[in-house]
């Protein structure tokens, strides 16, 4: 008998936790981010970084060109030895060019991380705030859409305008 109560609990617990007035919010992560001024910043700065990175590129591009140009139009009239030199140097400008792109992409991508992790978290922090003081059980997040195949907007509160009164954005 005793048995028999305790299946019957554990079976209709779930359903009365479906019985209470369950609270979902959504908010617009993206819209908030690009909007918060620490994006802003961080954003300035990876441009100043990349735009460096460019006009180093650039000259080193402009170096390989007229080293190129300058050997294609003398390579005939070169002895063997000078020729197979300057080969191998713009051979080897060509390897310094590669590998300062690889070096620069992956510290535009490491600087972009260092810049803009802390703000994700401030965010995460500002709607788990909203979250606890509103009483949601769950807030959706409708920018990414999160792998949800259907929810009912008129269901769930809009949060993000209170997520943005947290962070202090207009």
């Amino acid at each position: 008998m005793t048995k028999k109560l305790i299946i019957a609990i554990a079976c209709l617990l779930p359903l009365s936790l479906f019985a209470q007035d369950l609270k979902f919010g959504y908010v617009n992560r993206a819209e908030v981010f690009q909007t918060m001024p620490e994006t802003t910043a961080a954003t300035k700065k990876l441009d100043e970084l990349s735009k460096n990175y460019e006009t180093e590129l650039s000259k080193m591009q402009e170096e390989y060109q007229k080293k190129g140009s300058e050997f294609v139009a003398t390579r005939d009239s070169l002895p063997e030895a000078i020729r197979t030199r300057r080969m191998t140097e713009i051979q080897d400008l060509e390897q310094r060019l590669q590998s300062f792109y690889q070096d620069s992409q992956k510290e535009i991508q490491k600087q972009q991380q260092e810049l803009l992790a802390p703000v994700s978290d401030k965010l995460n922090k500002a709607v788990k705030a909203v979250g606890q003081e509103g009483g949601f059980v769950y807030i959706f997040d409708i920018s990414s859409n999160a792998g949800l195949v259907y929810w009912s907007l008129d269901k769930c509160v809009d949060v993000t305008p209170l997520v943005r009164t947290k962070l202090n954005l207009k």
